[in-house]
């Protein structure tokens, strides 16, 4: 289930190549036309330290929506130049786990995967409840954990929210908070919708079954911003401005029992 798509028609020259050729998102070419570093570009390799993670501490990454594992691995890079100091057994203090609704791209992601170790690439509906709770679970217990540090969430709300519904995607991401200590988050905002709707259509397929009925529409960010601070027990932190797709990306984080009080 990936995540990114351009709200603009792009020059292409195969359905396969059209962003509206992926009612889901599990576009095949995804990164040659929104490389990783448009959102790396904005995020500082300085931000596991400065969340509060020190060197030394083990830090475990989930990438929801990886497509075919090219921001995940960007990412990992990204953050453990800063993250990792040097020494025997330095490089595995960070550990990244990308998953996705498309057993192709999964594939894809692991064959070209450099990091097999810290990295790896599972196949997974997260809107499934208990079967993807179970196999996060299953991760994150192999490191002692409950929930992952930080969780990276860019431009896959749209795709749930169109096969799901409103309530879709606020159980999408009361599920995500559940596992996140921290989240950043990019929300497609509300033209994207109606562009994916629009190039559905023109390659005469059905059309996204409740896009017609979305109450949750308009600024979209402002919507998950709401429901993950009224709902779901977290607080935003900083904003990172806009890529170059003019899409915020949002970093929040669990509330603090003072916070709460």
């Amino acid at each position: 289930m990936e995540s990114h798509v351009c709200c603009q028609a792009k020059d292409v020259s195969s359905e396969n190549e059209d962003p509206g050729a992926a009612p889901y998102g599990n576009f095949i070419n995804y990164y040659t036309f929104n490389p990783p570093e448009n959102r790396l570009s904005l995020i500082p390799p300085s931000l596991l330290q400065d969340l509060g993670y020190g060197a030394n501490d083990k830090v475990v990454i989930l990438d929801v929506g990886c497509n075919s594992g090219d921001l995940s691995v960007a990412l990992y890079k990204h953050l453990q130049q800063e993250s990792t100091p040097a020494g025997p057994g330095a490089e595995g203090r960070l550990h990244l786990l990308g998953f996705d609704i498309d057993d192709t791209l999964i594939q894809r992601a692991q064959s070209s995967n450099p990091f097999p170790g810290n990295v790896s690439f599972i196949p997974l509906d997260f809107t499934q409840d208990e079967a993807s709770h179970a196999q996060l679970d299953a991760y994150l217990r192999t490191f002692g954990r409950c929930m992952f540090h930080l969780s990276v969430c860019l431009a896959v709300t749209m795709w749930v929210h169109l096969n799901h519904g409103d309530a879709g995607l606020l159980e999408f991401l009361s599920r995500l908070a559940a596992v996140s200590e921290h989240l950043l988050l990019e929300a497609q905002p509300w033209k994207c919708y109606r562009s994916a709707a629009r190039r559905l259509r023109k390659l005469g397929r059905t059309d996204f079954e409740h896009f017609k009925t979305l109450e949750i529409c308009g600024d979209m960010a402002k919507n998950v911003r709401e429901h993950l601070e009224r709902n779901c027990g977290m607080e935003l932190m900083q904003s990172f401005g806009s890529t170059s797709w003019d899409r915020k990306l949002l970093l929040f984080r669990k509330r603090t029992e003072i916070n709460k009080g």
